[in-house]
């Protein structure tokens, strides 16, 4: 009888064992994985002034979470991040990307300011952008000019 309550021990000692190492694993801190990021969707309505403009877009990412820190284009000089709250526009220094998320750029929310353009950007030009993140680095994008009343929802 002793030899098979050793064995039990054994093997519920182990079962424990296991679980606990197999629970740590499924438990691994998002904000530690390698973000996987796309950027889709990308857009610049033609801007009307000759010294400013907006850029759209979305980053979906199905890895760890990321932070957009900054942007920069050949197109201008003074690439900024801004927020729409409340119906005001508000500069950002960053933006998060969720884990396995998306943080979306949209015409009435989160979009790209490039002021001091060093020339207006016509419908059918496309745009170099390079948006620079925390642990991904830099992602080169090809921005298209759209019409100005442009809606990725209809296509027009």
């Amino acid at each position: 009888m002793r030899p098979l309550a050793g064995c039990a021990v054994v093997i519920a000692a182990a079962v424990t064992l296991a679980g606990c190492g197999s629970d740590a694993s499924d438990d691994k801190d998002s904000s530690s994985a390698t973000p996987e990021l796309k950027v889709t969707g990308a857009y610049m309505p033609a801007p009307s002034m000759d010294t400013m403009a907006a850029g759209f877009f979305t980053v979906t990412n199905s890895g760890g979470a990321d932070t957009l820190t900054s942007v920069t284009s050949d197109l201008s000089d003074d690439v900024t991040l801004h927020s729409t709250k409340g119906g005001a526009m508000e500069e950002e220094t960053s933006f998060k990307v969720p884990s396995k998320g998306t943080l979306d750029f949209a015409s009435g929310g989160n979009h790209l300011m490039f002021e001091k353009l060093t020339h207006k950007p016509k419908q059918g030009e496309k745009v170099s952008v390079e948006l620079h993140f925390a642990k991904s680095g830099t992602v080169k994008i090809s921005m298209p000019v759209k019409s100005a009343t442009y809606t990725p929802k209809t296509g027009h």
